[in-house]
């Protein structure tokens, strides 16, 4: 079947369908929804089947949906209306939420319902983890299903598996920052929390921190003794700090709150994009230099949150050792990068056989903090190409350690995606696992053709061999878990989700760690990397690919730079990546075109 996939971006839930359609044999095209002309003529070229929209925030031009049978995944359970599907769901506090596929007309959301899947909410998720894991794994179900009833050349789905009738839908319109709107006085911590979640990742809720208009984004409960010792504190107040966060205290509690965008003033911009999304301690690094700094042991028992967390289990002689590294949308500033670095080399001085490097639960890594790089100047005084030399070295340390532990095993748990640097930092492991929802984006050229460095070279190499190495550098598309599997990039993919995934990693890495041939396998380990370093030097490995990054950094060729700038600023798209549209490829060729269909 030929689907033109139609999205606003090319994001999480767009590259798993992306991947899962192409691995089940249809022919898959993507088109970026641009203008209603491009569409026009993006099924003129490709002539699909159907159209697929699983993130659009434009309507599709009745001339396409007239003509063409187009399904569109709504993040909503059926009969629920409006761009604010999740948002409203978190605010409401619903415990079951659903993601429907239904056909498009001429009124948003409101067209015949082809499939949909019901999902239990987890307690207090963010609207972007709900999204990447709950949604995206129930729009794959329901997609999948929507799929098996079109017949081609027929308007209608099939009967057999036909919806359930549903109620008149309900609309409801863009929630407006009045409705999210913090009330420190009165508002619990629950509430605070409730209200954050519900505008994770876009477009945050608008707040201020020391009078600057700031929006709020990451936030997580702070534990009974961080309360504790902010008790004398006022509800609103600012009391410490810890890694990217700011504490603040509630009517009960105290929140830690991550991230924050400054408020430019364009209060008439709804989109809250006028500035760029950085850790809280970064945009207000004066004023948060003279609050206290709580910071907590690696290795820790209570609840208590930080980005990084260290923990043991099995028998004396099997141990066990996980470590969790959860930054923001998997993205790694310098400062994160070291401190994971200083994370691992303190780890070495544990008595264990495995240790599991487990990410965080929404992305295991996606490279260097692009966002911080690009603020660099403004912040810092610095330049974009020097903060990212620094960084890019930084994340090498840390890929130097995973690769150079050599008296234990060491496992690379993907409990959500990987891009960039994030997959080769995986890489650096001697076991990759991911569950079957997980998507890698191994290649750099996205970014300005970067070369990319974390050792690539040599450990993308000596798992796939060289000729396979180059076929992925080259290309520029997502891989699903499963076909990762088969091109050697991973070494399991098992479990459907996060939670199942984490359980079974679990019991994966205690059956090594308790495994006969243990020492004979760490013997064998020690002796390929000393006669790896003996045929060419990891030092050596990383010299090459940092003369080459230098020139990305600091060449003549800016395209690194620009790249980064529109990605960090979420600059439109003027074009559809050709990498992306083979359909744009494809000589027009002029067909009949059938009557509208009338809805």
């Amino acid at each position: 079947m030929r689907v033109l996939l139609l999205t606003h971006s090319f994001n999480s839930l767009s590259q798993r369908l992306f991947g899962l359609l192409r691995a089940q044999g249809h022919e898959v095209s993507v088109e970026l929804d641009i203008a209603d002309s491009v569409t026009e003529e993006a099924v003129a070229l490709f002539r699909p089947d159907l159209v697929l929209a699983p993130f659009l925030k434009r309507r599709i031009p009745a001339s396409v949906w007239s003509r063409t049978v187009c399904l569109v995944v709504h993040p909503g359970v059926p009969g629920d209306q409006g761009p604010s599907a999740l948002d409203w769901m978190l605010m409401r506090g619903d415990t079951h939420w659903g993601v429907t596929v239904l056909q498009a007309v001429q009124d948003y959301d409101a067209g015949e319902v082809w499939a949909w899947e019901p999902f239990a909410v987890r307690p207090g998720a963010s609207k972007s983890s709900v999204y990447r894991r709950e949604v995206t794994q129930a729009a794959v179900v329901a997609v999948q299903r929507a799929l098996q009833r079109f017949v081609p050349g027929q308007w209608q789905p099939a009967p057999e598996g036909a919806v359930a009738p549903h109620g008149p839908g309900r609309w409801l319109p863009l929630m407006p920052q009045a409705e999210r709107r913090i009330d420190w006085q009165h508002d619990d911590t629950a509430t605070v929390l409730r209200k954050i979640a519900a505008a994770d990742g876009f477009p945050g809720v608008l707040d201020a921190f020391w009078g600057q208009p700031s929006r709020l984004f990451d936030a997580h409960a702070a534990s009974g003794a961080v309360v504790a010792r902010c008790a004398v504190a006022a509800p609103g107040e600012l009391v410490a700090r810890r890694g990217p966060a700011l504490l603040r205290r509630t009517v009960d509690g105290a929140v830690w709150i991550g991230h924050v965008r400054p408020d430019d003033g364009q209060a008439a911009r709804a989109d809250g994009a006028s500035a760029l999304k950085l850790a809280a301690t970064r945009v207000f690094v004066t004023q948060a230099a003279a609050l206290p700094l709580w910071e907590v042991p690696l290795l820790r028992d209570d609840g208590e949150w930080d980005e990084l967390r260290y923990h043991e289990f099995g028998p004396e002689g099997a141990r066990v050792g996980w470590l969790d590294f959860d930054f923001h949308n998997g993205a790694m500033s310098e400062r994160q990068c070291l401190r994971l670095r200083d994370a691992l080399r303190w780890v070495r001085a544990r008595a264990t056989q495995v240790l599991v490097l487990a990410g965080g639960q929404e992305f295991f890594s996606n490279g260097i903090h692009l966002h911080d790089i690009e603020a660099a100047q403004r912040i810092d005084g610095d330049s974009a190409a020097d903060a990212s030399w620094r960084a890019i070295n930084a994340i090498d340390d840390v890929a130097l350690e995973i690769l150079t532990l050599t008296d234990r095993i060491t496992v690379a748990a993907l409990q959500g995606n990987a891009g960039a640097g994030g997959c080769f930092l995986a890489l650096a492991a001697d076991e990759v696992w991911a569950h079957e929802g997980v998507v890698l984006n191994p290649h750099y050229k996205n970014m300005g053709n970067l070369y990319g460095s974390e050792y690539w070279t040599y450990s993308l190499p000596r798992r796939i061999g060289e000729a396979a190495s180059r076929a992925v550098m080259q290309q520029r598309l997502p891989l699903v878990a499963p076909l990762a599997v088969q091109r050697g990039l991973l070494d399991a993919c098992f479990a459907v989700g996060g939670h199942a995934f984490v359980e079974q990693a679990r019991e994966r890495a205690l059956a090594l760690a308790a495994a006969y041939d243990l020492p004979l396998r760490l013997q064998d380990k020690a002796r390929r990397r000393a006669e790896d370093e003996a045929r060419k030097p990891l030092a050596r490995y990383r010299e090459e690919e940092l003369q080459r990054m230098q020139r990305n950094f600091y060449g003549f060729d800016p395209s690194y730079h620009v790249a980064r700038h529109h990605f960090v600023y979420r600059k439109p798209h003027a074009w559809t990546p050709r990498h992306l549209a083979p359909h744009r490829d494809i000589a027009p060729r002029p067909v009949p075109q059938p009557a509208p269909h009338t809805a």
